[in-house]
């Protein structure tokens, strides 16, 4: 069992850059091609921007040319799925398991992976750790 204690809306305000908080907290989109890990190909951990948590191997990341950074395989566990009915559509949104921010949506659009997944990632929503 988690020991992870949710910060209050405040906290979340204070920990988390203006952007990062619209996107993490308020389920935003950055937008396509200005995120900072969309060209890293550096070997690697993305976790949550918001609490650590691992979510993706770089070895899972490939350029999927949307504008954002994708990955066809998020760790076990890591990541929830909910129906998204905003903006007209259906979709997958994608939320950190352990701290439930939003991370970006997942679509099935993607042939040329082993999983035909494509989990399109806001890169504030996201930490780097390149391997040492």
């Amino acid at each position: 069992m988690s020991d992870f204690q949710a910060p209050s809306d405040e906290q979340w305000r204070e920990r988390l850059s203006p952007e990062a908080y619209q996107v993490l907290r308020q389920a935003g989109t950055e937008r396509p091609w200005t995120g900072a890990l969309l060209d890293e190909e550096r070997h690697g951990v993305y976790s949550c921007g918001a609490c650590g948590q691992e979510l993706f191997s770089d070895e899972v990341k490939f350029d999927s040319g949307c504008g954002w950074p994708s990955f066809y395989q998020a760790d076990p566990g890591a990541v929830r799925l909910i129906e998204d009915r905003s903006l007209g559509m259906v979709r997958t949104e994608v939320r950190c398991s352990k701290c439930d921010s939003h991370l970006g949506h997942l679509f099935d659009d993607a042939p040329q992976t082993p999983t035909g997944d494509r989990f399109c990632m806001n890169s504030v929503a996201l930490d780097f750790t390149p391997k040492a």
